[in-house]
């Protein structure tokens, strides 16, 4: 089955409103009317950023859209500091990143939680990108499928396959996030087909051939070719080249 690829930019903790505003109208000038019939394309800001961001894509016209990089599991109430669906949806948010190993490693994040958030992005008619990935550790040892694939399972328990089949996963690599290191191809290969097979026990081949699978991980304009033409990477999830207009849009046209 032939997947549309996607570009996810994740700008993480970065870009003031004014930042925001400019660079999203960087990238909005440079939009192809010809890009939405091959890839498509997300961007998610801090929750600051949203709305300007969402704003400036609306008055251009760009089919691009606009998703926050986590999400709280209720729709209303006393938890102060968080923002919940209900609210990224108003603002015009297509999904939400949940699960970066930055909010589990560093905010304690777990796969409990990850699984409610992905329970009520779909509830309410958004998709997720749920990240999963395994730290160098895990990786020395040998039980790199094990690992993530345990993470998938749990993120996606209780979730129908129709709500599934509308969720990304992003396999990030710990160990090469931020750090310029990447997998080579043949690894992160082996890691999104071993996601692609759980998804298949999971919810059936045609669900689990029908979703993408993203690479995240120091992807950029120099591997994202190598990257993009193994079978199951369908985009990627990207850190560092999405804060640059011209880096971003090299990884967009990589997908033409």
């Amino acid at each position: 089955m032939a997947r549309k690829p996607l570009m996810a930019g994740n700008w993480k903790m970065n870009n003031t409103i004014g930042e925001a505003v400019v660079l999203t109208q960087e990238i909005s000038n440079q939009y192809e009317k010809e890009w939405p019939e091959s890839v498509d394309i997300v961007i998610c800001p801090p929750f600051v950023d949203l709305k300007p961001a969402k704003t400036v894509f609306d008055f251009d016209k760009t089919k691009i859209a606009v998703g926050a990089q986590n999400v709280y599991g209720e729709p209303a109430g006393a938890f102060t500091g968080e923002i919940s669906v209900p609210m990224i949806k108003e603002i015009g948010c297509t999904c939400s990143i949940v699960g970066h190993s930055e909010r589990r490693e560093l905010f304690g994040e777990t796969n409990e939680g990850v699984n409610k958030k992905v329970k009520a992005l779909v509830a309410a008619g958004l998709y997720a990108i749920v990240c999963v990935g395994e730290s160098l550790a895990v990786r020395e040892e040998g039980t790199t499928d094990e690992y993530v694939c345990a993470q998938v399972r749990a993120a996606f328990a209780g979730v129908d396959a129709r709500e599934a089949t509308t969720c990304v996963v992003a396999y990030e690599p710990i160990w090469a996030i931020g750090t310029g290191r990447t997998a080579t191809p043949e690894q992160a290969e082996a890691v999104c087909a071993a996601i692609r097979a759980t998804l298949s026990e999971m919810f059936g081949e045609e669900v689990a051939e029908g979703m993408r699978v993203l690479y995240g991980g120091s992807m950029n304009p120099g591997n994202v070719g190598e990257l993009m033409v193994q079978p199951n990477v369908d985009g990627g999830l990207i850190g560092g080249a999405s804060l640059k207009a011209a880096s971003f849009v090299q990884l967009i046209e990589a997908c033409l």
